[in-house]
């Protein structure tokens, strides 16, 4: 090669470098010339293990806290922030969901072994994948992270989706320069979903099918796994036994302390999640726990964690006016958010996750409802922090702010659940980022934005149509997600600006994280604009489902 083209190549690569570094994503920045020490000085402490501390400092070395308190020595090297006025929390833990996971690996799960359509019976093992685990698919590119991450999440629980036995849980930290960074402790826990698989006429197409089904899994599991230990021990002249990747995954992980999640919201389920702990001589854990206001004092007694949904019931957004709901259902309305509380009172450990919510932002102020509901501060911070490692066996490296645990960290100017608090800062595992304020209209809305939206375009491969369920907030920021063909999607900023509206969601499209932006009008009944994705402009309108148009009352309903 000539000398020149060198020159220009090296030229190009000093260039490029120095681009990447200014344009590269929040987890790169963290991770760049910053040193390895930190130190919080002058800051109000809550580590949630022992009492507030006034003035302190926090020092964190190489991922890692090195010391908390008002005397602690500031090593040279550190880079000191000024925390006087701030608050620092523990970092926060979703201890449910499956954000941290690639987005492909989710949607197509292990396309390798495909289930039978239509099974027979309990051998065919339907909707049973356990061999999947959330710690093999963990991935920094989820764009879900960041958002959890700028909500002061730090960390999560993440289990794959679909089926009875999804697949295993594993705690991931929300930032890593690689995907197995992220992975904390895995396994942790084998989540079951009792909702059939399969139509009504195929296995096991209904709750008792289920039930029957997966009590089945767990006797052949037992069976298999005493059958295997005997053949080992002397296997002449003795049939070996039958391998299944099923059975094998669940023996695995249940010899590595797994916890099982059991589905149990209502109180019948509750009580029935009792009785299948102990048929399936399991270590179990409860999650749905919203109406644990009625069976609190039973919970305790059988001495079971609980995961309460943050996602409080209430009515559909785009609800018939007519249909009037029962006395029951109303009653469980007003009094889910009161269960923490109840749960607290019978000494029950608990902690939260995000459920179906989309917006983690909206986990604190569905928080904030339980402590208007009477939850004390102190438990609910207690229950996004160190109650949720507890439960999951993590509490010796995460949950509170003590020497030694991993250094995520939230940073606040006020209470944590005061709803004009702003998360100055995040640290994961040491690595510190500024949280970005979203975007704000610049005009007040006019209107609302706020219901189902039935969203139809024009793709080059041809028509489609998506929902989008959109919360917009008093000075019109907006929030919700997306549902599309291609998968669904969290609202990650937005806003509304006298008639118009801007938008962005974050979608894989051919495997690959795209931000997708809509702008557009809104004329109080219908909205129309257009969607950039890649490069490309796709003219979209949009209506609500059962709207009239010219009536503008409608546009905003709830």
């Amino acid at each position: 090669m000539s000398s020149s083209f060198l020159r220009y190549w090296f030229v190009f690569g000093v260039v490029a470098g120095i681009a990447a570094a200014l344009l590269s994503p929040a987890r790169s920045c963290a991770q760049g010339g910053e040193p390895q020490y930190f130190a919080i000085r002058g800051a109000t402490v809550v580590p949630v293990s022992g009492p507030r501390l006034e003035n302190a400092t926090v020092i964190i070395g190489r991922g890692v806290i090195k010391a908390v308190g008002k005397d602690a020595a500031i090593p040279d090297e550190a880079w000191v922030i000024d925390a006087k006025g701030l608050t620092v929390y523990p970092g926060l833990i979703d201890s449910f969901t499956d954000v941290g996971i690639s987005p492909a690996a989710a949607a197509g799960g292990d396309s390798s072994h495909p289930q039978p359509p239509n099974a027979r019976g309990p051998e065919d093992r339907p909707g049973a994948t356990p061999w999947r685990n959330a710690a093999a698919e963990a991935s920094i590119d989820d764009k879900r992270a960041e958002t959890w991450r700028s909500a002061g999440f730090t960390t999560v629980v993440s289990a794959p989706k679909g089926g009875m036995f999804p697949g295993q849980a594993a705690v991931l930290d929300l930032d890593g320069e690689r995907n197995g960074d992220m992975v904390v402790k895995s396994p942790v826990a084998i989540p079951v979903s009792l909702q059939p698989v399969g139509g009504f006429v195929s296995f096991p197409g209904s709750l008792m099918g289920s039930l029957a089904y997966v009590r089945q899994v767990w006797l052949d599991t037992e069976w298999s796994t005493k059958a295997q230990a005997i053949y080992e021990k002397n296997p002449r002249g003795v049939a070996r036994p039958r391998y299944d990747r099923v059975e094998d995954a669940l023996a695995d992980a249940l010899e590595d302390h797994a916890l099982v999640l059991i589905p149990a919201n209502n109180a019948t389920q509750i009580r029935r999640a009792f009785e299948l702990a102990e048929r399936w001589h399991v270590n179990a854990v409860l999650y749905g726990g919203q109406m644990s206001y009625e069976v609190a004092p039973e919970i305790a007694a059988k001495k079971l964690p609980v995961l309460v949904d943050l996602k409080w019931p209430e009515a559909e957004k785009d609800a018939d006016p007519d249909d009037s709901p029962s006395l029951n259902t109303l009653r469980f309305r007003d009094r889910a958010p009161s269960s923490p509380a109840a749960l607290t009172k019978a000494g029950v450990k608990f902690a939260f996750y995000s459920g179906a919510i989309t917006a983690p932002k909206d986990m604190l102020k569905a928080v904030k409802k339980s402590i208007d509901a009477g939850l004390a501060p102190e438990a609910a911070i207690r229950a996004l922090t160190l109650s949720a490692a507890e439960i999951f066996g993590v509490a010796d490296r995460l949950g509170s702010i003590e020497t030694g645990k991993i250094a995520n960290l939230v940073v606040t100017d006020g209470d944590l659940f005061d709803e004009k608090t702003k998360i100055k800062f995040v640290f994961v595992d040491g690595r510190k980022f500024t949280i970005r304020e979203p975007e704000k209209p610049k005009d007040p809305p006019k209107g609302d934005l706020t219901g189902k939206w039935k969203l139809s375009y024009t793709t080059p491969e041809g028509p489609e149509e998506s929902t989008v369920d959109i919360s917009m907030a008093s000075d019109g920021s907006l929030s919700g997600s997306l549902s599309s063909p291609r998968g669904n999607a969290t609202i990650i900023s937005g806003y509304l600006s006298v008639d118009k509206f801007s938008f962005t969601i974050n979608i894989p499209i051919e495997g690959s994280p795209t931000d997708v932006i809509f702008n557009g009008t809104f004329d109080g009944t219908s909205i129309k604009g257009s969607i950039s994705v890649q490069g490309l402009e796709i003219d979209f309108t949009g209506t609500k489902p059962g709207s009239y148009h010219g009536d503008l009352s409608h546009g905003g309903a709830q």
